[in-house]
């Protein structure tokens, strides 16, 4: 039998952790968003990301930086755009300046399903936040979360 490097046994430890917050989280509001209102939490999060669009300079994302913003890759992105696209929760359109482009907007179907399922994103969220503060285990994790403040715009 190896010794183990008690640094990378505690690293592995955390990550299990924090895989193990994040899959209760994800779980719980599954759960809330599907029963309430027939989303899925990557379909929440894609219209979340693209509500958050602006006609100004640097307003729209291309479907790559939609990719990394909702943590998918490009292809599972555009079937997730598609299937949103066939609820008739989304738009997709060319760019005006360049041809290759393809935006994607939220339809005002889709910002009024969005509005009606964000209370119940943040009332998940906020509930499984305080079942996973129960367990010794995740509680610092679930105070990292909540002192986590929101990244300040980028300048342009």
């Amino acid at each position: 039998m190896t010794a183990t490097d008690p640094a990378l046994t505690a690293l592995s430890q955390g990550w299990c952790a924090l895989s193990l917050l994040h899959g209760r989280i994800d779980g719980h509001i599954e759960k809330a968003l599907q029963t309430g209102h027939g989303l899925s939490v990557r379909e929440y999060s894609l219209l979340d990301v693209l509500s958050r669009q602006h006609s100004g300079p640097g307003g729209h994302l291309q479907m790559k930086q939609v990719a990394d913003a909702v943590v998918l890759s490009q292809s599972a992105t555009t079937r997730l755009v598609t299937r949103l696209e066939d609820r008739h929760l989304l738009t997709r359109y060319l760019c005006d300046t360049d041809r290759r482009g393809i935006y994607t907007d939220v339809t005002e179907a889709g910002l009024a399903l969005l509005a009606k399922a964000r209370p119940t994103n943040d009332t998940a969220l906020r509930e499984a936040l305080d079942e996973a503060a129960k367990n010794p285990e995740l509680a610092p994790l679930v105070r990292a979360v909540e002192e986590l403040k929101a990244p300040a715009p980028a300048a342009v």
